[in-house]
């Protein structure tokens, strides 16, 4: 994993569909979680939605990734503005551990852990179901993670469209076919 100041560690295939990714990000663990559950934190880095902390609750994810960043952003043609996505708490360990169930790509695990004054976050993302996915979803939770990474240390983070179309060419060189 990188260093803290680098901020761009790029995610792994732990398994043929799954997607492990993890950032060192400024602690402490509970300021961490609040980005992680928290509505309004939230969607300064990811996507806004109500959740009520229990496991079986559901609850809506909205993502506007051109907000995530004062800096103007093009949103490929094939993105609409707004993008929304039903989802439901699996599993609740706070302020350790959340799953999510992920639409028609599995389902996503955010795992965190105290590193003195830092937390180590580890997004695992399972059952991506073709290659296409794999590559869409490796650039975004590299890109949104870079936006909570920048977020939780006080700057601005980067324009999201031009980071994802950039890692996802990327991200094509670096995973298997």
């Amino acid at each position: 994993m990188n260093d803290a100041a680098t901020l761009d560690a790029y995610g792994v295939l732990t398994e043929p569909t799954t997607l492990k990714i993890q950032r060192l990000l400024p602690g402490p663990i509970e300021r961490v979680w609040a980005y992680l559950t928290e509505s309004e934190l939230r969607r300064k880095w990811l996507a806004a939605g109500e959740m009520e902390m229990k496991v079986g609750s559901t609850f809506t994810f909205t993502w506007r990734n051109a907000e995530l960043s004062t800096a103007p952003s093009k949103r490929p043609d094939s993105f609409p503005d707004e993008h929304t996505l039903e989802s439901r708490i699996t599993e609740l360990d706070p302020p350790r551990k959340l799953g999510i169930a992920w639409g028609r790509s599995g389902g996503v695990s955010f795992e965190l852990e105290p590193k003195g004054s830092k937390v180590l976050l580890t997004l695992i993302h399972r059952r991506l179901p073709d290659r296409p996915t794999l590559l869409m979803v490796s650039a975004g939770w590299h890109m949104h993670l870079d936006v909570l990474a920048a977020r939780t240390a006080g700057k601005e983070p980067p324009p999201f469209w031009e980071g994802w179309s950039r890692l996802k060419e990327e991200y094509d060189q670096r995973l298997p076919a």
